[in-house]
């Protein structure tokens, strides 16, 4: 017969256990869980919600990739709900076809299509102990299309700084020319035939847990977390 002193470190050996599963593993499976009532799944996040902090919070990451994120799919889903050839394509092939698409559905799937593509980019565009400069190929490309590095980051910044409202600043490939360009809402780059390599999030519920109304102070630290080996990679492959 267990004793209350067993039962009391049962309890708390569950307790111990269950502290030490991540936190990010919970929120993402049950994000997941109701965001997948379709073709369309919600990633999880390659790393902890933490993995950015002090840069990005911890807070707005588990809101932006468990709430909003996962909106965007579930919405998506409702969208080609009923549409068998819809289902079966690429959210990028959906996006980037829109004038395709059966009206009814188009603004649906421009919104939370688009919504999903550029998230599900942007949490690989950042890591922990991102920042500092690319290299190889990418390199000498923002050198040969912005004069140096220094000036790339400054027109990056001006676009995002610049995005009225909400809306995203992307470095994109466009027609084989490296391109600072912004896009509103959730629109993406390949809905104008252009391939986005690097984006930040300029959304109000990207940063304003922890940078209110400091749009400046969000952008300056996103480059401390980007992923310069992924944008690199994606760059080459396109390239190729």
């Amino acid at each position: 017969m267990i004793t209350r002193r067993q039962a009391l470190q049962n309890v708390t050996l569950f307790g111990a256990a269950l502290s030490a599963v991540p936190f990010v593993s919970l929120m993402s499976a049950r994000a997941a869980d109701a965001a997948a009532a379709g073709p369309f799944s919600l990633p999880p996040l390659p790393y902890p919600v933490d993995a950015l902090e002090p840069y990005i919070d911890a807070k707005t990451m588990e809101i932006h990739h468990d709430k909003h994120h996962a909106t965007y799919v579930a919405n998506l889903n409702k969208a080609v709900a009923g549409h068998e050839a819809l289902a079966k394509k690429t959210p990028e092939q959906l996006i980037r076809n829109l004038d395709e698409l059966p009206e009814a559905v188009r603004t649906a799937v421009r919104n939370s299509g688009g919504g999903h593509v550029n998230h599900t980019l942007f949490w690989q565009m950042m890591k922990k102990g991102g920042g500092g400069q690319p290299k190889g190929a990418l390199a000498k490309a923002i050198d040969k299309s912005f004069s140096s590095f220094d000036k790339f980051k400054e027109s990056f910044t001006d676009s995002a700084t610049k995005v009225f409202g909400s809306g995203w600043a992307w470095l994109a490939l466009d027609s084989g020319d490296l391109k600072v360009v912004s896009t509103p809402n959730q629109d993406s780059p390949i809905m104008r035939s252009a391939f986005p390599l690097l984006g930040i999030d300029v959304w109000e519920h990207a940063y304003y847990l922890k940078y209110q109304n400091k749009r400046a102070d969000y952008i300056a630290a996103f480059f401390n977390v980007i992923n310069w080996d992924f944008v690199s990679e994606r760059f080459e492959k396109r390239r190729a």
